[in-house]
């Protein structure tokens, strides 16, 4: 089910910085049937998720267990162990195969949605996991190239039909900004041999990822100004999300738009307000 890459195809890469490289991927290409199968039955899941990481996010990530600690799909939020496939995975047979055929060491296994018009704000995962030795995988199901992830001053578009590497415990957010809706396989693994063989050439192809633009003082008076108007018209929610949006457009620097927040309500001199973001941006990035 796994296609190992051609060292013909390895070498059309082109030149990547080596901190996107570093925090996301390709691994290797599938094949095909698998996919289809797994996006069938994904589809054909018999609940939606829930939403959890709820600070995470605007709204629209929807998540469901295939393998967990406890063995009920709703069980989301994920830790160390060793886990059992879910009720939910039982009904998932080639999804199951497909999982065995890897031969990996799971941590947690999910399915994730993200709907149009919905964001994961920047972030750091594996927070309360301290050392180090776990990697997450994607497997795309589902997507569209306005669903992409955002690192280290890029914009990666994790096309369908591979196996990608996300390091996540480095600054990264997530949008889907015109749908439909954005479906992954995701696998929390412990590294081990049959993982570092999978993991033997992280790459990046033509078109896989692109640069976002510099924000220019004249970019940052445009986007404050918008907020301000907002949050004096007492839209202050919609005033932060224009704000936390500025990381999917501009290469800002880490934690950048959380102190977008804070300068604007400094200048209303909405001290709590000030307070309360300080707080997020040290939450959601585990400073």
């Amino acid at each position: 089910m796994v296609t190992t890459l051609p060292a013909a195809a390895a070498a059309q890469t082109g030149p990547w910085r080596a901190d996107v490289l570093d925090q996301v991927a390709r691994l290797t290409d599938l094949e095909e049937t698998a996919v289809e199968q797994m996006r069938a039955e994904a589809l054909g899941a018999p609940t939606l998720g829930v939403v959890a990481y709820g600070e995470y996010q605007s709204g629209g990530w929807w998540t469901t267990s295939l393998m967990n600690h406890s063995g009920d799909p709703h069980d989301v939020v994920i830790g160390d162990g060793r886990p059992r496939p879910t009720s939910l995975l039982e009904q998932m047979p080639a999804t199951a195969r497909f999982l065995d055929s890897l031969a990996l060491d799971f941590m947690y296994v999910r399915l994730a949605r993200l709907e149009p018009h919905s964001y994961l704000w920047e972030h750091r995962d594996y927070a309360e996991l301290r050392d180090t030795g776990r990697h997450r995988l994607h497997i795309p199901l589902i997507t569209n190239p306005s669903a992409v992830l955002v690192t280290a001053g890029a914009r990666v578009y994790l096309e369908a039909g591979a196996l990608w590497r996300l390091t996540p415990s480095r600054a990264h957010g997530v949008c889907n900004t015109t749908g439909p809706d954005r479906l992954h396989l995701i696998a929390d693994v412990y590294a081990d041999d049959a993982y570092e063989a999978l993991a033997a050439r992280p790459h990046l192809r033509e078109g896989d990822a692109t640069d976002l633009p510099e924000m220019t003082s004249a970019d940052r008076a445009g986007l404050m100004e918008q907020a301000r108007q907002l949050a004096e018209l007492g839209f202050t929610e919609a005033a932060e999300q224009t704000l936390l949006r500025a990381f999917y457009t501009y290469a800002l620097p880490e934690g950048g738009a959380y102190d977008l927040i804070a300068d604007l309500h400094a200048a209303r001199r909405a001290d709590a307000d000030v307070s309360r973001w300080h707080q997020a941006k040290a939450h959601l990035l585990a400073r």
